[in-house]
């Protein structure tokens, strides 16, 4: 199995969490790394910039280019894949991890909150896929990948919260069409989910529930997932919604526990599964 060394990829919404956690484990590959989010000042509540995961991200030895951008500005998303493909000699992998949520059921939903996560998690998805999808054709062995979680019609996931249902299947939707739109250029597209909550700063500011986060996984197993998809075979792999620990324990990882924040805790499952 070939590592992501030397390779390039586009992580949308890396400065932070989940994304970062990717970037900084292709980095031990020495693989090329960029960064697209609007994060270039610190946030009052969620720490880490573009700037500050570029650091990191360079000193596990892997090659980061820090772009500001916006999901949701179409030509934006389109000169940062540019950027990115004429810095590194073109694009193999796109992580499609920028997304947004907001938990409220239909009446307390505010419309500004229904457009913002429909815009960040669908459009946002659909426009960076389509952006690098010219780089990706050049690719040996590209991929995409969607954090999206399986398509399950249970009405308690509609009834709950339905927009931010809706945005998340929309996303999974995409995992679906795209991978069947794009199997004969050999490109795989897959959907990755956590099992359970991730301790993000993120979901901390959400939930609020200091619990809960000791009740969860740390990013690194999303990240530890993610690693072993994106080196399989593109052409035998797509079309999937993949589990984090599934994918780990398929991979021989038997040491689940080194991913728990509070080892020995009852895991908080996550939302679709």
């Amino acid at each position: 199995m070939s590592t992501l060394a030397g390779k390039t990829l586009f992580i949308t919404g890396g400065s932070r969490g989940i994304g970062k956690a990717i970037a900084l484990r292709a980095a031990e590959d020495g693989a090329n790394i960029i960064i697209a989010s609007k994060t270039a000042e610190p946030h009052p509540k969620l720490p880490g910039t573009i700037y500050t995961a570029a650091d990191e991200i360079e000193k596990k030895g892997g090659k980061p280019l820090p772009l500001i951008m916006d999901i949701r500005d179409e030509k934006g998303v389109q000169q940062a894949m540019e950027k990115g493909a004429d810095t590194f000699g073109g694009i193999d992998i796109l992580i499609n991890n920028d997304s947004a949520i907001y938990l409220a059921g239909t009446l307390d939903t505010p419309v500004q909150y229904f457009d913002l996560m429909h815009d960040i998690s669908v459009r946002g998805t659909f426009i960076a896929t389509q952006a690098c999808l010219p780089y990706l054709k050049r690719a040996v062995n590209p991929h995409i990948l969607i954090f999206a979680p399986p398509l399950k019609i249970d009405t308690r996931w509609f009834a709950n919260f339905l927009a931010y249902t809706m945005s998340k299947y929309g996303m999974s939707m995409c995992v679906l069409g795209m991978a069947e739109e794009f199997k004969d250029y050999g490109i795989a597209v897959n959907g990755l989910w956590p099992r359970t909550t991730i301790a993000t700063a993120a979901i901390k500011n959400l939930l609020g529930d200091e619990q809960t986060i000791n009740c969860s996984r740390k990013p690194s197993i999303m990240a530890d997932a993610a690693y072993f998809l994106l080196r399989r075979d593109s052409r035998k792999t797509t079309g999937n919604f993949f589990i984090d620990d599934e994918v780990l324990t398929f991979e021989g990882v038997i040491d689940l526990d080194q991913y728990a924040v509070a080892p020995g805790q009852d895991l908080v499952p996550d939302f679709f599964l």
